[in-house]
């Protein structure tokens, strides 16, 4: 079922998507050389509990692995596309891209949202991944407006994907959110057979999170259960806003 949210419960989902998105803003600042993705988390967890609110990710069950994710980010390194695990053994090194994906519950919502982040300078092909990543996103937050259908979202991130030459990862896809962390519907970042197609109304609001490949966008799932890579090695850059259909049109509830 699709829960609308009101105006006000916007307003508050505005102020949890404010907080991932400060904190989103202060990691970008914190990656360089020689940061470990656990600096990242410890930073992360710090800001969260400061501002009175719970880390959202941190002891989430997956049913499908019968596992409690055990930390407040998921920091994927390179060819990890999704849900990589903090550690002080994974050090950042010249070159590499690190996705760093927040979620928070503050005041009774959830906000998520993630990133891409170059760690000091990266090949041009590399830099291209992110920026057709990043541009996609934007084109499927353009389309969240009252009438239109999911697969106009699904559509504009797989055109402006596939056109530039790069792969949607198909096994993930974005998502409903409120008061919990993943409601209806899935968002895939593709249009296919069978999928749902529900039309947009006011008062939906979508996690939308673009998963693009450099080479074969299928995946694999390390040995620790959660890590998501690339089967081919290639790099995946990662971006997600959460973003409300209202009467004036998309309104980004992440982006600060």
């Amino acid at each position: 079922m699709i829960v609308r949210k009101s105006p006000m419960e916007i307003e508050k989902m505005h102020a949890s998507g404010q907080l991932v998105g400060r904190i989103l803003v202060a990691l970008r600042k914190a990656v360089k050389p020689g940061t470990t993705t656990m600096d990242l988390e410890e930073q992360a967890l710090e800001m969260i509990l400061e501002a009175g609110a719970k880390p959202a990710f941190k002891g989430y069950y997956v049913p499908a692995v019968k596992r409690k994710f055990p930390a407040a980010l998921c920091t994927s390194v390179n060819a990890e596309v999704v849900h990589g695990i903090p550690s002080r053994r994974r050090v950042l090194r010249e070159g590499d891209i690190v996705k760093v994906d927040c979620g928070v519950l503050l005041d009774g919502f959830y906000g998520d949202s993630a990133t891409t982040v170059p760690v000091g300078r990266i090949s041009p092909e590399t830099e291209r991944l992110l920026r057709v990543t990043r541009e996609s996103l934007d084109l499927a937050v353009e389309q969240m407006r009252d009438g239109h259908r999911l697969f106009d979202v699904s559509g504009a991130v797989q055109r402006h994907v596939e056109g530039n030459g790069f792969s949607i990862v198909k096994e993930f896809a974005g998502h409903g959110i409120g008061r919990h962390l993943h409601e209806d519907p899935e968002v895939p970042n593709h249009v296919g057979p069978h999928m749902r197609n529900v039309r947009l109304r006011v008062g939906m609001v979508l996690a939308i999170e673009p998963m693009v490949a450099a080479g074969d966008p299928r995946t694999k799932t390390l040995r620790d259960k959660f890590t998501a890579v690339t089967m081919d090695g290639s790099n995946a850059a990662h971006f997600e806003h959460c973003v409300a259909v209202t009467h004036n049109g998309p309104r980004l509830l992440t982006a600060v």
